[in-house]
């Protein structure tokens, strides 16, 4: 199928991409926050951002890898925008009549570590989970979707969920207190996407259904390193 075919066709993209990116958004401003529920520590990120991985997985099986990859470096593109101006703001002299400073950078003056352990770990495990979920669409032959969606989840979600706590924690959490962490927040997110796996499988079949299209990524380039739609 040549590009200009698959453009015609998309309908629902923007949407998907819109959502994607928003979800991305709150939980990396929720992320500042530790929550602590007894022996359970994950950060408030935890809530929303396994949404992130369920529209990853919608736009890799639907549009296929090149469609997704576009999707996680605009993401990517808007995070480190929003982070670089919230540092801005908050280096910025306050008016006179403002005193709310203390708040405001304890809450979106995200320090450093922080914003580089959020732009990393999403790269990463976003491109693995898409990577993942694109090559078993190709070894089913099309079959066994749950397969693929909680496969490329565990994956991508594990690897996001380390390079997270260990940039951005290390120091701060103990060891064990790392560890807990990891396992934990690994272990909900993946629950996540086995929960929502009944509105996943709708969600896909209807635009699968609507776009007239299934893509199949038997001859793309999966270099991360593309912002193109070439239809591999």
């Amino acid at each position: 199928m040549k590009l200009n075919k698959i453009q015609k066709s998309v309908k629902y993209y923007d949407i998907i991409i819109a959502s994607f990116i928003g979800a991305l958004i709150i939980s990396n401003i929720s992320a500042v926050k530790l929550i602590q529920f007894g022996p359970i520590i994950t950060d408030g990120g935890a809530i929303l951002f396994p949404l992130t991985y369920i529209f990853g997985d919608i736009l890799t099986e639907v549009y296929g890898y090149a469609y997704a990859r576009r999707a996680v470096w605009l993401g990517f593109a808007i995070m480190a925008t929003a982070s670089f101006i919230f540092i801005l703001v908050g280096a910025a002299p306050s008016a006179s009549e403002w005193h709310n400073q203390t708040a405001y950078s304890a809450i979106l003056g995200f320090v450093p570590r922080i914003v580089l352990a959020s732009l990393i770990a999403f790269l990463f495990g976003q491109f693995i989970n898409a990577y993942i979920l694109a090559k078993l669409k190709i070894r089913t032959k099309g079959n066994k979707l749950w397969l693929r969606l909680i496969g490329s989840t565990v994956v991508g979600e594990l690897i996001d969920t380390t390079i997270f706590a260990l940039i951005a924690f290390s120091g701060i959490l103990g060891a064990w207190s790392m560890f807990k962490f990891i396992l934990i927040g690994w272990i909900f997110k993946t629950c996540i996407e086995i929960i929502m796996l009944p509105i996943t499988y709708r969600v896909i079949a209807l635009l699968k259904q609507t776009e007239h299209l299934d893509k199949y990524d038997n001859r793309t380039d999966f270099t991360p390193f593309k912002v193109d739609l070439k239809d591999g």
